[in-house]
């Protein structure tokens, strides 16, 4: 996908690589991919349904309202969205890295003041399109918090800028725990008062971000106590409620370690009694893209390792072993809103083609290291009012889907069962955590049994280097197909062609400002098409399809028969 990372680097005042003057692709690479349609190994866990970002209020806005519906799509019901800066006190206006709902303040007298208006429209707005919460409880009120006198309280931070300048009055513990524990049991109260118990009961509690990072100004130690407040003021209004954590940046180390012990065999601080109930089990792991030799450089090995490490760590503990893992943040790299030439591959098929990539090994790893995944939660959701592909992760721009959200539209055709598949391209897994992809490419599948019966088999071509390649020749062979092979298959694709708005727009002459006939002709663009892709039939249930897949590419085949 040349054209795109030209693109993206022209965006950032680059100067065009050298790569342009590439004039001559290679033959295609021959791959064959077999599949035994009557041979499972297993379930294949919708894991890919859970989304976040840093700007709750963002959810509220016409973009935002527009994308949630298309993410409920996805699993009407079982999609789940978390998002930072909940309980921060403020007027409701979005910008980047920030948020507030102002659902607590304080009278004169130092009575709490409750007012839920800002985070019932937050909730009400994913609720009413099929999106359920992952509830971050966090970050704190300014009333409450402990911040040394003279500390700002909301933070001045915009793309360009130091992390450092992210923290603020909100990162600190609360100058009183018991009113801390008193505002969560007050807002669950009001959520299963709203909502229903039922409806709450299927929500994910936690408490904070990264308090092993940059957003937390205290001990590790008083992090746990937060945790315990937090969760002993759920569990008091609602005891059959969902709890879990810490979503620790990366694997999380000692302080993952810490916890772990913690909730398990310590002292609880708001009961006083051993242990914290504890449901789920939640941690981050990023890539690390780079910029070399005048093109991107994806860095999904260091991804992978540490969504190893995280699993190793989540089953380190015997009563903890077989809890539900959430890697609540999974991403190519660490921050949605930072620009930078190493990320100058977010709005085409390189995050596509890495999603689709990344998903399949993470599946891979926590079937090896034998971890109950129940999510893999994607930080990218979108960024209001912001110029037309603007380079931040995001799954849409100004409303309309960029390549990656047709990725999870493919993973939400895969079927709960999944088949044996290999692929004689795909780079085997200890390869690919190891070193990534900087060899020959990666060209790998995943095939399922869906629900309705059909073969659903998932093909992606990718490569960490972002540069241009070859397609690959594939030769798809089914077989086991009861009934008989299909007289025809069908293939929905994401590429440079297909399912891209991104190309489009530069078709268009990338106009700052699309008229209503262009965002038109854009959404068209962004939108997969199924398209009919002949069939060989064999003998006894066997089926052969053959297609190329240009590099970057992601395809879903699908096939009648089972």
């Amino acid at each position: 996908m040349i054209r795109s990372t030209i693109a993206a680097i022209t965006m950032l005042g680059l100067p065009l690589p050298a790569m342009v003057q590439a004039s001559a692709i290679p033959p295609a690479i021959p791959v064959t991919i077999d599949v035994q349609a009557d041979r499972t190994e297993g379930t294949l866990p919708p894991v890919w349904r859970f989304f976040g970002a840093d700007e709750p209020n963002y959810a509220t806005m016409k973009d935002g309202r527009k994308l949630l519906v298309e993410l409920g799509k996805l699993r009407s019901g079982d999609v789940f969205f978390r998002a930072h800066n909940l309980l921060n006190t403020g007027d409701g206006t979005a910008s980047f890295k920030w948020g507030s709902t102002n659902v607590y303040t304080e009278a004169k007298d130092g009575t709490p003041v409750y007012d839920w208006t800002n985070v019932d429209r937050i909730i009400d707005t994913y609720l009413a399109r099929g999106v359920r919460p992952y509830l971050q409880i966090g970050f704190m009120p300014e009333a409450m918090t402990s911040a040394p006198a003279g500390t700002p309280y909301q933070h001045n931070w915009r793309p360009g800028f130091d992390y450092k300048y992210i923290i603020s009055g909100w990162a600190y513990p609360p100058k009183s725990y018991d009113k801390w524990r008193e505002l969560v049991y007050q807002w669950t109260l009001h959520n299963v008062a709203r909502y229903g118990r039922a409806e709450v009961e299927r929500w994910y509690f936690e408490v904070w971000n990264e308090a092993n990072g940059a957003y937390w100004e205290a001990p590790r130690e008083e992090f746990y106590k937060l945790h315990d407040y937090a969760v002993d003021g759920v569990r008091r209004a609602l005891p059959t409620a969902r709890v879990g954590g810490p979503d620790s940046a990366g694997a999380g180390g000692e302080f993952m370690d810490g916890f772990l012990r913690h909730v398990t065999s310590g002292t609880n601080y708001a009961t006083g009694k051993i242990g914290t109930p504890t449901d789920f089990l939640a941690f981050h792991a990023k890539g690390r893209p780079s910029f070399v030799d005048g093109h991107v450089r994806m860095g999904i090995s260091n991804h992978l390792q540490e969504v190893d490490r995280g699993f190793v760590k989540a089953t380190s503990v015997p009563a903890l072993a077989t809890r539900p893992v959430v890697i609540g943040e999974s991403d190519p790299e660490g921050c949605a809103a930072c620009p930078g030439p190493e990320n100058a591959y977010r709005n085409g098929t390189m995050y596509s083609s890495y999603t689709a990539a990344s998903f399949a090994r993470i599946w891979e790893l926590a079937a090896r290291r034998r971890v109950n995944l129940e999510g893999v939660l994607s930080w990218s959701f979108e960024f209001e009012d912001q110029p037309w592909f603007a380079g931040y992760r995001q799954l849409a721009s100004n409303g309309v889907a960029l390549p990656v959200l047709n990725v999870f539209r493919l993973f939400a055709q895969l079927g709960p069962n999944r088949l044996r598949a290999t692929s004689d391209a795909q780079v085997p897994l200890d390869r690919i955590v190891a070193d990534g992809v900087r060899g020959p490419a990666d060209i790998g599948t995943i095939a399922t049994r869906t629900a309705d019966g059909r073969t659903a088999v998932l093909v992606w071509h990718y490569h960490d280097d972002d540069v241009v390649g070859p397609p690959a020749a594939i030769r798809l062979a089914v077989n086991g197909l009861h009934g008989g092979a299909p007289k025809q298959a069908t293939i929905w694709r994401v590429d440079e062609a297909n399912g891209n708005a991104f190309s489009a727009w530069k078709r268009m002459g990338s106009p700052l400002n699309p008229d209503a006939p262009q965002y038109a002709a854009l959404e068209a663009a962004a939108t997969m098409q199924a398209q009919p892709l002949a069939v060989n039939a064999g003998g006894r249930g066997a089926a052969t399809v053959a297609f190329d897949l240009p590099r970057q590419g992601v395809a879903l085949i699908l096939l009648d028969g089972r």
